[in-house]
């Protein structure tokens, strides 16, 4: 059979194929009216996306995601980071957002940016995909693979934009589709672990960016610039974009109130769920864009055993409930704290490190009060600072009156102390005493996984204390407790009696 025969065969094939799927396509319409639903889902980006990308849009879009959509299709000259959370759809949204634009003319020439060559065909080959497969682009745009322009690393769609793929360092020059050169850019995931881990690497790659990337555009006519990606590094090209970006966009997987920010995809269940299974560090970098440096104050924590709770003198039970977040760029955890001071060392006996609602959060109180029993006295107290005592005498009094009804009597002491410097205050505390060996955390509850989140926490305490720490800032209070109450202990044992004059002596 001749090449035209063959070519002729298969697209009867596929036009059959289109049609054989009656819920791809909206039937039983005219001409005219295939048109003006064309024309409405044009002038409607989200319907439009929802309608031709049915088999992605299974969530309702979130407000950052309509915000976003906006911005890039309806601004023709854009710079743009989005800095979102892995889980938050960065790069199918933009996907959707660029194959609307080239498939009704507004670019031309798209190059597709990653850390390698070979990811950068990975993350084109969806867009290819599209267009070979999507039968409702297809109906209505017409069929978008054009023959002899159509390889993995770049290919050319019928209605005239040329897609291209390049990894990082590659020479861009010369990326023309006839007349056009590029005029959208997407750079996603160029930043790597290891890369970022060395700064003259960064730097040589961020002067590519700058230098061969960027100039590819032509200033006199429209350009789109998109960065996708998260803030892995605290020098990245992501943190070098951001200081020069027309607009910023950072989404986290949780909003400052510690909420969902795409509840219709990621439940509150499902975020806690998976996060269970990853590193403290790993979670404030891949969905807080908060990196972090581990062991930077702490190096390590000491695991050891606790001696029986009987032999300590007494017991501090000392909670943070993170009812403010003033210095909090995460979710927050509330924290509650069980130590013993024995023998000139400091035991975490039990740890409470986690998101809860206010109800578990009292109920934890009640938990180690069983837990103890009799074995030995405890100190409860809960930080009630000035920002959170309006919260303590409103919400959590009331709780703690409810719950004692039904599980009896216990003392909880709101400390009213003012702090000073939350870092200076966790290092000055807890550092000399941890480098000596002498705050240990219970052997038995290594495998517990609040006492896990709470030995993470200390290992990611640095300067900027851009992570929370809940659990840590409850351990010094703990600690600072047991020391006033030891002090005042002496002062009231240790009484100074003057000598006498002996007249023998000079």
């Amino acid at each position: 059979m001749k090449k035209e025969d063959i070519q002729a065969i298969e697209g009867y094939l596929e036009y059959s194929r289109l049609y054989s799927e009656p819920e791809a396509l909206t039937l039983n319409e005219s001409a005219q009216e295939r048109i003006k639903r064309i024309d409405r889902l044009e002038k409607k980006s989200p319907e439009w996306f929802k309608y031709y990308f049915d088999r992605y849009c299974t969530c309702e879009f979130a407000d950052f995601h309509l915000k976003a959509i906006d911005r890039l299709l309806k601004n023709n000259r854009w710079y743009e980071v989005r800095a979102w959370a892995r889980s938050l759809s960065k790069s199918s949204l933009s996907m959707m957002e660029v194959i609307k634009l080239a498939l009704t003319g507004k670019v031309k020439n798209v190059l597709l940016v990653s850390n390698s060559y070979d990811n950068a065909v990975r993350l084109l080959t969806p867009f290819k995909k599209v267009f070979e497969n999507n039968k409702r682009i297809a109906a209505d745009y017409g069929m978008q693979v054009v023959d002899g322009h159509w390889e993995d690393g770049q290919f050319t769609i019928k209605a005239g934009c040329t897609f291209r793929a390049l990894g990082a360092g590659q020479n861009p020059r010369g990326a023309k589709n006839e007349n056009y050169r590029p005029d959208l850019i997407i750079i996603d995931d160029i930043d790597t672990d290891e890369a970022c881990r060395n700064p003259e690497r960064v730097k040589i790659l961020w002067d590519w960016v700058q230098d061969a990337l960027l100039n590819t555009v032509d200033m006199s006519r429209n350009y789109r610039i998109l960065f996708n990606g998260n803030i892995i590094a605290k020098d990245s090209i992501i943190t070098r974009a951001i200081k020069q970006a027309k607009y910023v966009s950072i989404v986290n997987i949780r909003d400052e109130h510690g909420k969902s920010t795409w509840p219709a995809k990621n439940s509150e269940e499902d975020i806690d769920e998976f996060l269970k299974l990853l590193s403290y560090a790993s979670i404030q970098k891949e969905y807080y864009n908060n990196p972090i440096t581990q062991g930077s104050v702490f190096k390590e924590m000491k695991y050891s055993k606790i001696p029986p709770l009987h032999k300590f003198m007494f017991l501090v039970a000392y909670a943070d409930p993170a009812t403010s977040n003033k210095d909090k760029k995460g979710a927050c955890t509330k924290a509650l704290i069980l130590v013993g001071y024995l023998n000139n060392n400091y035991y975490v006996i039990k740890a409470k490190c986690r998101r809860a609602t206010n109800d578990e959060f009292i109920d934890w109180f009640f938990q180690l009060r069983d837990f103890v029993g009799d074995r030995c006295s405890v100190y409860y107290y809960i930080e009630n600072n000035s920002l959170q005592d309006p919260f303590y005498e409103q919400v959590f009094m009331p709780l703690i009156a409810q719950k004692m009804k039904i599980k009896g009597p216990i003392g909880i002491t709101p400390d009213r102390v003012k702090k000073a410097e939350k870092f200076t205050r966790i290092e000055a505390t807890m550092e000399p005493i941890n480098r000596e060996g002498r705050l240990i955390l219970n052997e038995d509850e290594k495998g517990d996984p609040d006492m896990k989140a709470l030995e993470e926490q200390f290992l990611c305490v640095e300067p900027k204390l851009s992570a929370p720490v809940d659990g840590v800032d409850a351990t010094e209070g703990a600690i600072s407790i047991i020391n006033k109450k030891f002090n005042q202990f002496l002062a009231s044992v240790v009484k100074i009696i003057p000598r006498r004059p002996n007249p023998k002596r000079y």
